[in-house]
């Protein structure tokens, strides 16, 4: 089609034609320059039309703008307040990391583990674009995490165990050998086809679905997860128990778990390792509380809120039991157990005679000699397990696996392992910051991904440096207090009392003489 001569006429850079698209709209008209000439047999020379440098725009000449079109978009401003927390309490994670992957893997792993803390429930397809909205991609630049990338990086991590025990051996060098160390385990949604771990656990008749189990070590002390190992869902914890020792080389601490982990099962482990003890409940028809008499309590507990009556015995084998009778559980039980039976008229007096003494009591054993309120204050912060598992599948979303192989599912939990070791740790600055008080943790994040900060901004932000973009207030106070952002300096007070004048107005007055005025400077005196 050919070029209207108006358009043709308008001025634009030498050497160059117009080309009509044939389509309507803006760029219709575009300018090319003459890249070179062609020879054609038997012909005159004819011209090769190269690249486009402009387009004809309301008859004006607009030039392309190559540096904008040729590269790629880097977003001017970014979310800060989220990923800047998360980024704060993961370094050492970091560097342990960096002692045993490489580099590239390491930023990627960081990368889609923080992502997993500030986006829960996002899926591998999503994680690039909160990726490029976010200071995660200042923290770990060039991270590869498309979805095919995350897939494969997911596979190497599973297949290399090696590795992962690597990491966690320097993740326990931070437990101390009078540490407590919780184990638990917790169910996980997997309905894949094609992986060995899904299977139906004993809950299956409940949830109608295949999982796998994922057990998980916590220092009480360090109030975080020490190592992680997943499992087929429909291994017992009793079975899993001793390989989760194996595997992941539990060396130091008192292990504190619930009656699903009996010691009876990792006897040659706790033999091969002198500084691992352990404090686990027993059953209430277990004989050795009746044969050591341990329903004869001894005392009161003190130091705690709860009224507990204690017993501590040694027993044969020199392991210690431990029975505490909480008065208001007590009275729970009791009521409970009455309201059931009269609910389905099963009422037995020999059966309430028999359980009558046992409401409210519960004994561990160990192979510690304790205080016995040490013993039971250890047991009571196992509490603290059963929240991070709470977290992990709500504040997370971390409540079914996402991925299909063997492999790709232990790897991926390995990234979720990172994940809730930072959400512990995030929940555990916010309470000393004490910023929980006033709201929870879900809007403390919602709060802080409200801060945007430009891209180009110093690494250490300040409340009054220029460079946040539409904050509002609350988040600056929030970052302020988690020690994100330096506050403002604020004008020094202003002096009590009034401004004293400038020293050229001040009326100098002549000095009284001491002592009391005489009668003629002041006649007013002897009239009184």
């Amino acid at each position: 089609m050919p070029v209207p001569a108006d358009i043709r006429a308008v001025p634009r850079p030498v050497n160059t034609i117009v080309d009509d698209s044939g389509r309507d709209g803006p760029k219709r008209y575009a300018v090319r320059e003459r890249a070179s000439t062609k020879y054609v047999a038997g012909g005159n020379p004819q011209p090769r039309n190269g690249k486009v440098v402009g387009h004809i725009i309301n008859h004006e000449y607009v030039p392309v703008e190559t540096t904008v079109s040729s590269a790629p978009v880097v977003p001017d401003m970014l979310s800060y307040g989220s990923s800047a927390l998360v980024h704060s309490v993961t370094r050492d994670i970091e560097k342990d990391l960096l002692a045993v992957y490489d580099p590239s893997d390491v930023y990627a792993i960081m990368a889609i583990a923080s992502l997993r803390v500030i986006k829960p429930q996002v899926t591998d397809s999503r994680l690039s674009t909160h990726y490029n909205r976010c200071f995660v991609c200042k923290d770990y630049p060039g991270a590869a995490i498309s979805k095919n990338s995350v897939n494969k990086l997911f596979n190497m991590i599973g297949m290399d165990g090696a590795r992962r025990s690597k990491f966690y051996r320097l993740r326990m060098k931070a437990t101390s050998a009078d540490h407590h160390v919780a184990i638990d385990g917790t169910l996980k949604q997997d309905t894949s086809i094609v992986n060995d771990l899904s299977a139906y656990s004993y809950k299956a008749r409940v949830r109608g679905c295949s999982e796998v189990s994922v057990l998980y070590a916590y220092d009480i002390e360090l109030m975080e997860p020490i190592c992680a190992e997943i499992f087929p869902g429909n291994s017992i914890d009793s079975k899993s128990y001793p390989a989760f020792i194996r595997d992941n080389d539990l060396r130091r601490g008192i292990i504190v778990a619930d009656k699903g982990f009996p010691p009876s099962k990792i006897k040659e482990e706790l033999s091969e390792r002198p500084d691992l003890h352990f404090l686990t409940p027993i059953k209430r028809n277990d004989k050795r509380i009746s044969d050591n008499d341990m329903l004869s309590f001894d005392g009161v507990l003190s130091g705690i809120d709860a009224h507990v009556v204690y017993k501590k015995a040694r027993i044969k084998g020199g392991r210690y039991l431990y029975a505490f009778k909480d008065a208001k559980k007590a009275a729970k039980e009791e009521s409970t157990y009455i309201a059931n039976a009269k609910r389905k008229n099963t009422f037995s007096p020999e059966k309430y005679a028999e359980k009558r003494n046992t409401f409210g009591v519960m004994v561990l054993e160990s192979d510690q000699d304790l205080a016995p309120e040490v013993a039971y204050k250890c047991y009571q912060d196992r509490w603290l397990l059963e929240m991070v598992f709470k977290r992990y599948k709500s504040d997370e979303c971390l409540d079914h696996t996402g991925e299909q192989g063997d492999f790709a599912v232990i790897g991926s939990e390995f990234v979720n392992f990172i994940s809730t070791v930072a959400t512990c740790r995030i929940i555990r600055k916010a309470e000393n910051a004490g910023l929980l008080k006033q709201m929870s943790y879900g809007e403390l994040m919602d709060d802080l991904s409200s801060a945007w900060r430009r891209a180009d901004a110093p690494a250490e932000p300040s409340s009054a440096d220029g460079f946040w973009v539409h904050t509002i207030q609350t988040a600056m106070e929030e970052l302020e207090a988690l020690g994100l952002s330096k506050p403002a300096p604020k004008p020094e007070p202003k002096k009590r009392g009034r401004k004293p004048k400038p020293k050229d107005q001040v009326e100098i007055k002549p000095k009284r003489p001491r002592g009391r005025p005489r009668k003629e400077a002041n006649p007013s005196v002897g009239n009184l």
